[in-house]
């Protein structure tokens, strides 16, 4: 069973928004997954379903056949946080924190069960 990676770095979002997104891929099939995520009404939806075209791309690559792919695993972990100053009042400042994610997606050969015939 060969697995095929993929990964997304520095996206700026939070990594807690992108994971509403890449829950609900998690375990699918690619076809499947690539058109849920067009659909998803979420700014997420395109870059992650760009990231589960490029794994598949990779799969192609590297000659795996991508019939019966599925998203074995979808990972989204922070990445840098860009740090910013927001003036207040008395001469104050207040942080901003801008946070980034790391999205990496693995795909895996689905195991097609043979029908036993007696």
């Amino acid at each position: 069973m060969q697995e095929v990676k993929a990964e997304l770095k520095n996206y700026r979002q939070s990594p807690r928004k992108v994971r509403i997104v890449a829950d609900t891929v998690r375990g699918k099939r690619v076809e499947e997954a690539i058109t849920i995520l067009s659909f998803v009404p979420k700014r997420a939806g395109l870059p992650l379903q760009k990231l589960v075209a490029s794994a598949v791309a990779n799969a192609k690559n590297l000659s795996i056949p991508t019939e019966n792919l599925v998203v074995k695993s979808i990972s989204v972990n922070a990445g840098a946080t860009l740090y910013r100053r927001r003036p207040r009042s008395k001469g104050m400042a207040n942080p901003i924190r801008k946070r980034t994610s790391r999205v990496s997606v693995v795909l895996a050969e689905k195991m097609v069960r043979q029908a036993h015939h007696k």
